[in-house]
C-alpha cells in the first residue's frame, strides 16, 4: 500500500510564511467526482515524487465559473470568478497548475480581465517539464509496446494550442502512440464542453461521446489517454456503450505516468 498522501493548503503555507512553488487547482471534478479524484491523487503523487513544493486552496477553492459562463449565466460566473481572484491574490499566488482544461482556460484567459494575473499550466505541461528537468523518471513499465491513443481536450488543444506536451509525456512510456482520424487541430469534442455535461442530450442520431469513442476504438488502442476529467467520463461512458470495458481502458496522462513510475 502506498504511503498516505499529504496535501498542504495555502493557509498552512501562509501560517509559516513559506511560499509554495505552485498552487494545484483541483477543480470541481477533481474534488468531488469519484473517478476524477483518482486523477488528482495520481498527480499529487507525481508532485510529491518530484519534490515539488505545492499547495491547494482546500475549502477556499470554488468553481471557476466556467460552466456558468458557458451556460449563459454571466452574473454567476463573475460572482464565482471574483471570489476566487480575491482568494488567490490574497495569498499572492503566481503559478497555478490544474488537471482540468476548463479551469486552465478560464483562469489563464478569462481571469486577467477580473484582476487575476497568473502563470497557468495544464498538468500535462507541468509533468512534461518535470520529466525534461529530470525531477521524475519513468520507464515503459506495463505500458511498454501497448497501443495508446490520445484524445485532445477542446480547451487544451484548439482552445489554447497545446498538442505536443501530452504526447511527449506519453512517448516516455515507450508505447505505440496512435492517432485517431480526427486529432490535434481537427480533434472532435467528447461532448461534455460548453456546459453540455449538465444537461440531457438533444435529439440526434448518435451521442457525440459514442462517435468519439468509436474513433478511439478504431485505432485498436487498448488505452485511451485523456487530459481532462470531463473527457475521461464521456469516453468511459462510450467504452461501456460498446461493451469494451475488458478490452479498452480510459486513463488520464497523470495516472499513466504515476503507474509507470510506481509513484
Amino acid at each position: 500500500m502506498k504511503d498516505p498522501i499529504k496535501v498542504p493548503t495555502m493557509a498552512e503555507f501562509a501560517a509559516t510564511g513559506e511560499v509554495p512553488e505552485v498552487l494545484f487547482w483541483v477543480g470541481c471534478m477533481g474534488s468531488f467526482d469519484d473517478r476524477a479524484r483518482k486523477i488528482s491523487k495520481a498527480f499529487v503523487r507525481i508532485l510529491t515524487a518530484a519534490k515539488v513544493k505545492f499547495a491547494v486552496l482546500g475549502q477556499e477553492e470554488s468553481c471557476t465559473g466556467d460552466p456558468a459562463r458557458r451556460a449563459g449565466n454571466e452574473f454567476l460566473f463573475q460572482m464565482q470568478a471574483l471570489q476566487n481572484v480575491t482568494v488567490l491574490n490574497g495569498y499572492g499566488v503566481k503559478r497555478i497548475v490544474t488537471a482540468c482544461p476548463h479551469c486552465f482556460n478560464t483562469i489563464k484567459n478569462e481571469y486577467p480581465a477580473l484582476g487575476g494575473q497568473y502563470e497557468v499550466m495544464h498538468h500535462t505541461q507541468f509533468i512534461n517539464a518535470l520529466l525534461k528537468e529530470g525531477r521524475i523518471t519513468v520507464d515503459g513499465g506495463s505500458f511498454k509496446g501497448k497501443r495508446i491513443t490520445f484524445h485532445d481536450p477542446c480547451y487544451l488543444g484548439r482552445g489554447n494550442g497545446e498538442y505536443e506536451a501530452p504526447r511527449e509525456v506519453l512517448l516516455k512510456l515507450d508505447a505505440a502512440l496512435v492517432e485517431m482520424k480526427r486529432s490535434k487541430e481537427k480533434g472532435l469534442c467528447c461532448g461534455a464542453g460548453g456546459a453540455q455535461m449538465w444537461k440531457e442530450a438533444e435529439p440526434g442520431k448518435k451521442e457525440v461521446n459514442v462517435e468519439r469513442t468509436e474513433e478511439a476504438i478504431g485505432t485498436e488502442a487498448t488505452i485511451i489517454a485523456a487530459g481532462c476529467p470531463f473527457c475521461n467520463t464521456m469516453l468511459n461512458d462510450g467504452v461501456k456503450h460498446f461493451n469494451k470495458e475488458g478490452d479498452v481502458v480510459v486513463k488520464d496522462v497523470a495516472e499513466l505516468i504515476a503507474e509507470a513510475g510506481d509513484l
